[in-house]
Formats: C-alpha cells, sequence, structure tokens
C-alpha cells in the first residue's frame, strides 16, 4: 500500500516560491503514476500536475510556474512552484494511481493529508 506524506507547505507573499515533497517509501516508478491536487476554501478539488516515467504534464493554471520532479529511487516526488499567486492558496495533496487520466482524481487510490500553502497579496 503506497502511503504519500506531504512536506514543504508554508505561508509566502506572492511572487514568492514554495518546494512541497510527497515521499512514499512503495512508490515504484514505471508502476505508480503520482499527482499533485490542491483544494481552495468553497471549492472543488483540482488537479495541478502529475510525473509517470519521466513524463510530466500541468494544469494549465500552473504551466510555466511549477515543476514538479521525481528523485532517482523513485520515492518522493516535489513540486517546485515560483511566482506563487493568491488563487495558488490551497490545500496541496499527493496521490498515487495506476492507469486512467492522468487529471482524473478517480484514477488515484492512495492520497496524503495535505499540506497547506498560502499566498498573500
Amino acid at each position: 500500500q503506497v502511503q504519500p506524506v506531504e512536506s514543504g507547505g508554508g505561508s509566502v507573499q506572492a511572487g514568492e516560491s514554495l518546494s512541497l515533497s510527497c515521499a512514499a517509501s512503495r512508490l515504484r516508478v514505471g508502476v505508480h503514476r503520482v499527482g499533485w491536487f490542491r483544494q481552495a476554501p468553497g471549492k472543488e478539488r483540482e488537479w495541478v500536475a502529475a510525473i509517470f516515467i519521466g513524463n510530466k504534464a500541468y494544469a494549465d493554471s500552473v504551466k510555466g510556474r511549477f515543476t514538479i520532479s521525481q528523485d532517482s529511487a523513485g520515492t518522493t516526488v516535489y513540486l517546485q512552484m515560483n511566482s506563487l499567486k493568491p488563487e495558488d492558496t490551497a490545500m496541496y495533496f499527493c496521490a498515487a494511481g495506476v492507469g486512467g487520466s492522468w487529471s482524473d482524481q478517480r484514477a488515484y487510490s492512495s492520497w496524503g493529508q495535505g499540506t497547506q500553502v498560502t499566498v498573500s497579496s
């Protein structure tokens, strides 16, 4: 059972950067796709980015500002967030899944507890 654990959230000013980490000892490169999602207060959870065997995809809202990566062991996935905006404020979740659509929450079976990111203007 993959159990992702997120870390790295915090409070920053607009324009600053944050790096989130998602650690899961049972992640297997080539088997598990890892995605980042976020949920702002009063809004539905939305897909942010995903990675699978080095292939990466991003939501339009973060493309060019966020970068997803994975360490060589495959057990930690990072989300580097640059040029943060107040609208990036949300709880960020890491999830792992096998198969299915990259941006579909239903394709992810293991979820972390989330880490809060707050961006002030």
